[in-house]
C-alpha cells in the first residue's frame, strides 16, 4: 500500500536520489533538462509515492513551457524504486498526475517516451511539435488538446 503525496522541499534530496538511480548517469545533459533549469516545477502537480514505512517509492514531475505560441506542461521525469516496479506504481503516478493537471486547467502535457507504454495513458506522437536536439521526434508525445498546436518547445518565462 502506497499513499500519493505532494512533493515538498523537504523531500527534494531524496527524489533526486531516486532518479540518479533510476536513470543513467549524464541524465541531466538530456534536451528536456535544458527546459527545467532555473524553472519551478508546477508543485502542485509534483507527487511521490510512499509506503506504510514513509519509504519513498517512486516520484513524478511536472514542468511548464512553451510550444510554439502555446502553454503546455511537460511530464517527468517519473521514477520508481527498483524494488517496487512491476507494482503498477508508475502507472498510478501518471493517471493521477495527467488527472489532476487537467482538473488545474492545463490542456496540454507532453513528455519525450515511447508510445507502447505511454499510449495506454492517451498519449500520442506530436507532429510538428520540436523538442531541441538531439531529440528524436518519433519519441516526442503528448495528451490533450494538440489541434493546430505546432513549434519549438521553449522554457517557461513567466
Amino acid at each position: 500500500m502506497v499513499r500519493l503525496e505532494h512533493e515538498t522541499n523537504g523531500d527534494w534530496w531524496e527524489v533526486e536520489a531516486l532518479y540518479d538511480l533510476c536513470f543513467a548517469p549524464g541524465r541531466e545533459a538530456l534536451s528536456s533538462y535544458r527546459l527545467r533549469d532555473g524553472v519551478a516545477p508546477v508543485r502542485d502537480l509534483c507527487l511521490v509515492a510512499r509506503d506504510e514505512a514513509g519509504i519513498l517509492a517512486a516520484a513524478i514531475r511536472f514542468w511548464p513551457v512553451h510550444v510554439g505560441n502555446w502553454d503546455a506542461l511537460l511530464l517527468g521525469p517519473i521514477a520508481v524504486h527498483p524494488t517496487r516496479q512491476g507494482e503498477g506504481l508508475g502507472a498510478l503516478m501518471i493517471a493521477d498526475g495527467v488527472a489532476r493537471a487537467a482538473a488545474a486547467g492545463w490542456q496540454r502535457v507532453m513528455l519525450v517516451g515511447d508510445v507502447p507504454y505511454y499510449g495506454r495513458f492517451g498519449f500520442f506522437r506530436l507532429e510538428g511539435v520540436v523538442m531541441p536536439p538531439p531529440t528524436n521526434p518519433d519519441r516526442v508525445l503528448g495528451r490533450g488538446d494538440w489541434a493546430g498546436v505546432t513549434g519549438e518547445v521553449r522554457r517557461w518565462d513567466r
